[in-house]
């Protein structure tokens, strides 16, 4: 499956969640692929603000192209975890992740970046920033047991990729907000990322 059919199934879903409202980013490996190095993908993951007064009528958007389980929906929104719903013509699955109300999840969220993907018809999608896909990449790595060459191939390639727009400083303060510093260096390092002062071009 080359990346464009996943970004246009993924953009089925992110259809349903802006009719309804509801704020979403793109993340994992479909954000790196994007920002960095593409590759291709088996899923892709979202970060959703999705409400339990929400899930009828986003089951009902997706209508017959998704297998989608309500009574799932409802109990991801109660624990604060996650869904998927699978794509039935070509079984490519979405997870969808409940937003958490730590200060980097609620920062992301309030960072994502528009990402066009289609000029006619012009069509765009929510994409987890640069910076943030790093961060949540490291953190995945990190909880993997440090042995994903997958993870650690996509964080070196959205660093060389973004390498100079990168917000430093930003990075920096993340990276102490879920444990990964250590990890963040030696992505700079290998990449050639100077990290004294940062940009600082945003408030935490």
């Amino acid at each position: 499956m080359t990346l464009a059919e996943p970004v246009q199934i993924t953009r089925l879903v992110t259809e349903a969640l802006e009719g309804l409202g509801i704020p979403y980013l793109v993340g994992g490996s479909l954000a790196s692929s994007l920002h960095g190095t593409p590759r291709a993908t088996q899923d892709a993951d979202l970060v959703v603000d999705l409400k339990a007064h929400h899930v009828r009528e986003f089951v009902k958007a997706l209508g017959s192209a998704f297998h989608v389980d309500a009574n799932l929906i409802r109990e991801a929104i109660r624990d604060r975890s996650s869904f998927n719903v699978i794509h039935l013509a070509t079984m490519f699955k979405v997870d969808l992740f409940m937003l958490k109300d730590d200060p980097l999840s609620q920062t992301e969220m309030v960072r994502r970046e528009r990402y066009q993907i289609s000029e006619d018809p012009k069509q765009v999608l929510f994409v987890a920033s640069a910076e943030d896909t790093i961060l949540w990449k490291l953190q995945w790595f990190q909880i993997g047991g440090e042995v994903s060459d997958r993870q650690w191939s996509d964080v070196i390639g959205v660093c060389r990729v973004q390498k100079g727009r990168l917000d430093v400083a930003y990075l920096e303060w993340g990276a102490q907000q879920i444990g990964v510093s250590d990890l963040l260096n030696q992505a700079f390092q290998e990449t050639g990322i100077v990290v004294e002062g940062g940009k600082g071009r945003h408030e935490y």
